[in-house]
């Protein structure tokens, strides 16, 4: 039994982790204890930055007594390797998306936390932001009747003229519906529920693209894969929606989402970020009005936050595996989608997670007097 702050080791000390420990180190229920990675260097540095008393390789957090959750912050292709091996060392993991590459190994590592009694979380946690919360509290307690339709919009020219290495962004895995397909799909099923089937039309306008910027300019690489798709969605509510992801428009449209019931349009917050204005349209009104957002609103870390308390309180967490799961078997079905075009069944189902109570405080300590 234990009390006092949750225990949290980092493996991954890139560019994101600075990003996440901004954070971490703010929260009073979480004490991080390790950060590792597969150049101590990396770690050391890292350590040094935020005051972490041990660093080392990944074994040292994987084996830390102290730890009771491994935030996963390794490239893509390592995440369900290094997720399962922290299970198998007993800890409850939270990982950067994507929670897996495919349906095969995420469906494997579910399993093994599942049989193991263990947590797994994953992000995007932007839904947990006062932003969309809000947006879910409003929905939830009906201003916009019954969720009948949504509208998302994310295009911009592609990230080509100003990435200095942008050619991992057009191949397998990316392309705008991977990268930025979790937090729209996400919140959709936040405000909806689970998805039931996809159909998309998918395009390539150029199969490879020019780098504009950084040491590399002028270098040409291979697109692999579609940088505009359109995708329609069936919920099993019977709610639908219409999306569009896109890196070959040169109209920069982010963060749109438009959530449209039967008494009520609710624009909601750029699912990118944690806030943002929120504005409701009644029918039959003559214009949008404001809606003050409630909650925090910190950033990066906020998942492993309310996961380390739910794990405390034995209640369930919001940002999990299996939500994670289904949105990437919602973006595998689309991608599958537009090489048959036909519907593709979605087989993974989540329910919407609670809402976060309005008087959420990341930076409050609650966990003094709680025992685990």
């Amino acid at each position: 039994m234990s009390r006092g702050p949750v225990g949290v080791g980092l493996i991954g000390a890139g560019v994101i982790s600075k990003q996440y420990l901004d954070n971490l180190t703010k929260f009073p229920d979480l004490k991080v204890h390790v950060i590792a990675d597969l150049f101590p260097q990396a770690a050391e540095a890292r350590a040094e930055e935020y005051g972490i008393a041990e660093h080392g390789a990944p074994e040292l957090a994987l084996n830390h007594p102290g730890v009771d959750i491994i935030v996963n912050l390794t490239i893509p292709a390592a995440h369900v390797e290094v997720a399962t091996a922290a299970v198998r060392a007993g800890k409850h993991v939270w990982s950067e998306k994507p929670f897996s590459l495919d349906r095969e190994s995420g469906l494997g590592l579910l399993k093994e936390a599942d049989d193991a009694g263990l947590r797994l979380g994953c992000a995007p946690d932007t839904f947990l932001g006062a932003g969309i919360q809000t947006a879910l509290r409003v929905i939830k307690r009906g201003d916009i009747g019954e969720p009948l339709t949504a509208q998302t919009v994310f295009q911009n020219p592609g990230p080509e003229s100003w990435h200095p290495n942008p050619a991992f962004l057009f191949q397998r895995g990316a392309g705008p519906l991977f990268d930025m397909g979790p937090y729209y799909f996400t919140t959709l099923v936040q405000a909806f529920g689970s998805i039931r089937r996809v159909a998309a039309l998918g395009s390539k306008s150029k199969a490879t693209r020019v780098i504009g910027s950084g040491p590399k300019a002028g270098e040409e690489f291979e697109v692999e894969v579609p940088t505009h798709v359109s995708a329609l969605a069936e919920f099993e509510s019977g709610a639908s929606s219409h999306s569009i992801f896109s890196f070959q428009s040169p109209f920069k449209r982010v963060g749109y989402v438009e959530i449209t019931g039967t008494e009520a349009t609710l624009s909601v917050p750029d699912p990118n970020y944690f806030d943002g204005p929120l504005e409701i349209h009644p029918n039959g009104s003559d214009g949008w009005t404001p809606i003050p957002t409630t909650g925090p609103a910190n950033g990066r870390g906020m998942g492993v936050l309310d996961m380390a308390r739910s794990i405390r309180a034995g209640e369930p967490h919001r940002a999990t595996g299996q939500l994670a799961y289904h949105v990437l078997d919602t973006m595998v079905s689309v991608s599958e989608s537009i090489d048959s075009g036909a519907f593709t069944d979605v087989a993974s189902s989540a329910p919407s997670s609670a809402p976060l109570p309005e008087d959420w405080a990341p930076e409050t300590a609650t966990l003094d007097g709680v025992l685990a």
